[in-house]
């Protein structure tokens, strides 16, 4: 049987793609209490300078390793700070959200494939 693992770049790489993921989460959770509020018209905005706090260290913590993704983190901050109404921040969010999600998940299959290190067991030895 063969089996498949990490070399050391790809595992530090996948550890900061994980903790990206949980935060993004965190985000996204933030995101969705915002557009809660947003649709009962209630004050929506703490959610919003949380939310704008919280994306710039989601970017920074990629910044090393994944500069694209980052990037696109930091566009989202900047949709997400315009001068627009509140259902359309909502949905820039949301879709900021999503694609940085898809990216992550995109970095992750690539990260295994390139960082791939294939074992296999040691067949024991016969007589003939």
């Amino acid at each position: 049987m063969a089996g498949a693992r990490l070399d050391s770049t790809g595992v530090v790489k996948m550890k900061t793609l994980d903790e990206a993921l949980l935060l993004l989460q965190r985000i996204n959770g933030l995101v969705e209490q915002y557009a809660l509020a947003v649709k009962r018209n209630q004050p929506a905005t703490v959610f919003v300078m949380n939310i704008r706090r919280q994306l710039p260290s989601l970017a920074e913590n990629l910044k090393a390793q994944f500069g694209l993704i980052s990037d696109q983190i930091t566009g989202v901050n900047l949709a997400a700070s315009r001068g627009s109404s509140e259902a359309m921040r909502v949905r820039t969010l949301r879709e900021g959200v999503a694609q940085v999600k898809q990216s992550l998940e995109i970095a992750m299959t690539q990260t295994k494939d390139k960082h791939a290190v294939h074992e296999e067991k040691a067949k024991p030895a016969t007589d003939d």
